[in-house]
Order: C-alpha cells, then sequence, then structure tokens
C-alpha cells in the first residue's frame, strides 16, 4: 500500500474521534514515537559499548559476571522499552481506550527479571531476595489468572450465538 494510501486511512479513522480520543491517539503517537528515538540510542550506546570492549580493549570477557549483569541489563533495558512502546501502538490501535493489564504485568516481570540479572548476590540482603521472589511470585499469578481470563471471554465469544 501506497504512503499516500495510509494517510487517508489513517484519516478516515481519525475522523469519528472525539476531541479527547484525538488528543489521546496523538499523545500516544508522541510517546511512540520518543520511546522509538530512546531505543535507538539505547542499541547504538549497547553496540558501541560491546564493540569497543571486544576490539579495542579486549577485556570484555562474557564469562565475568560483573560483565554478563552490565550487558544484560542493558538489552533488558532495550527489551522493556521496546515492550512498552509495542503496549502503546497497542493501545493506540484499540477502539476502546483500555490499557491491557496483561502487558503491563508482563512489563513489570521483565523489570524484575532485569533486576535479578544486575543484583550483585554478594551485597544483597535475603529479605530483598525474597521480595523479589514474592514480586514475581504475585506477578506471574496475575498473569496466569488474567491470561485464563481472556481465554474464557475469547471462547464465550466464538461460542456466541450470531445474530442476523
Amino acid at each position: 500500500m501506497r504512503l499516500r494510501d495510509q494517510f487517508a486511512a489513517a484519516r478516515l479513522r481519525f475522523e469519528p474521534l472525539t476531541f479527547y480520543e484525538r488528543f489521546e491517539h496523538v499523545s500516544i503517537l508522541i510517546l511512540s514515537t520518543l520511546i522509538a528515538i530512546i531505543v535507538a540510542f539505547a542499541i547504538w550506546h549497547l553496540a558501541l559499548k560491546v564493540l569497543l570492549g571486544v576490539i579495542l580493549s579486549g577485556n570484555l570477557d562474557p564469562t565475568d559476571y560483573e560483565v554478563f549483569q552490565a550487558v544484560f541489563g542493558m538489552i533488558f533495558t532495550v527489551i522493556i522499552a521496546l515492550e512498552f512502546k509495542r503496549s502503546l501502538l497497542v493501545l493506540a490501535e484499540r477502539r476502546d481506550s483500555i490499557v491491557q493489564v496483561r502487558t503491563v504485568v508482563l512489563i513489570a516481570l521483565l523489570a524484575v527479571v532485569r533486576k535479578l540479572i544486575i543484583l550483585d548476590l554478594k551485597t544483597t540482603e535475603a529479605m530483598q531476595l525474597l521480595a523479589l521472589a514474592a514480586a514475581i511470585l504475585a506477578l506471574g499469578a496475575v498473569y496466569w489468572m488474567v491470561r485464563d481470563q481472556d481465554r474464557r471471554q475469547d471462547s464465550s465469544q466464538d461460542n456466541a450465538p450470531v445474530l442476523r
């Protein structure tokens, strides 16, 4: 599809929206653009750090735990930003403006996993690890319940009689 046709289709979808829905849609697109710029710079910075560490200094040892923590912490930061951007784009495409709880819980799980990866186990107290484990279990349970609820809603919509 040509770019002109895409803009025409977007304009047709934009016309029936209320003023607030238009404001919401434009805000989401601006936020998505800003996050895309941040992600691009983060990937560039990560690539430079890894390449310069390997090529110039030669001291980037992936078996070193601190290097592993730093590199994968940066990678997870980019993944979290990408997932956040994707959730905004999904929100922009929906007619109803309800944020998907499943996506928010997934982003929270990614953030906790990132925290676990960059955590220095030598200096971390047991209570902090217990709190992170409880957060993971709670977020996992919420994700499971929301996912199960979505499946039930999808199956009930599939089995609903079609009115003609």
